[in-house]
């Protein structure tokens, strides 16, 4: 039984095929795109579960994709780098990447990481969980994915909002990174620790505007907690 489709867009062909054969070995259906145009044609026309996007691409880099792709769908991405260099990370992560790997990477690994980030909460988890969450100056409503600081309404990327859920159902508790990674992005340190602190800043960028106090505190040497505020 297929597992859902994965869109690998990638301008290397080996890399593509060599993609498409771990995951079908897991049950994934494949569609393939060479260049950024077609990548944004087939993220429209399949509906993929997630998107592997190389960032160097043909007629579209995978920066402007990314940004395309945000206009019209919420689909979890993966970046691919062959540069390594942090300004393209962050780039991509703040555009509303899931996560990215430099080449080379593992397929294996890769795999892994699909697998994590499709991974989602049970209907029974969910249930126990209240659907909006209000503190002084903020308002998270779980439903809409709505965030409002100050009664206006603040634009957060997927992963953003999932970080600041998190940390929000459990306010007061000490996350190290890599308890955060578990349980945002779903996977054990495969990621790099540095996905959090940049998803963090991003946070505090847009939820903690115009002199408000922080919400999401640095514990420093350990990690970040959600304080509630007091007016």
């Amino acid at each position: 039984m297929s597992e859902g489709l994965i869109l690998i867009v990638d301008d290397e062909e080996h890399i593509r095929e060599l993609v498409r054969l771990y995951l079908e070995k897991e049950g994934f259906t494949v569609a393939l795109a060479a260049d950024g145009e077609e990548a944004v044609q087939k993220a429209k026309t399949n509906t993929p579960l997630l998107i592997i996007l190389d960032l160097m691409l043909p007629k579209l880099d995978g920066w402007d994709v990314c940004r395309e792709v945000r206009k019209f769908s919420e689909v979890p991405i993966i970046m691919l780098t062959a540069k390594g260099e942090e300004f393209d990370k962050v780039l991509g992560l703040e555009l509303g990447a899931d996560d990215y790997l430099t080449k080379p990477f593992s397929p294996r690994e890769l795999v892994a990481r699909v697998k994590a980030i499709l991974r989602r909460a049970t209907p029974e988890e969910q249930a126990d969980t209240e659907d909006v969450l209000t503190f002084p100056g903020l308002a998270i409503n779980h439903s809409s994915r709505e965030v409002h600081v100050d009664d206006r309404e603040v634009t957060l990327t997927p992963k953003e909002f999932d970080l600041l859920w998190f940390l929000a159902t459990h306010p007061g508790k000490v996350f190290t990174r890599e308890q955060l990674l578990t349980a945002v992005w779903g996977y054990d340190y495969y990621g790099d620790l540095r996905t959090v602190d940049t998803h963090i800043k991003r946070l505090r960028e847009k939820v903690e505007r115009d002199g408000n106090t922080p919400h999401v505190k640095t514990i420093w040497g350990v990690g970040y907690k959600f304080e509630v505020q007091e007016k």
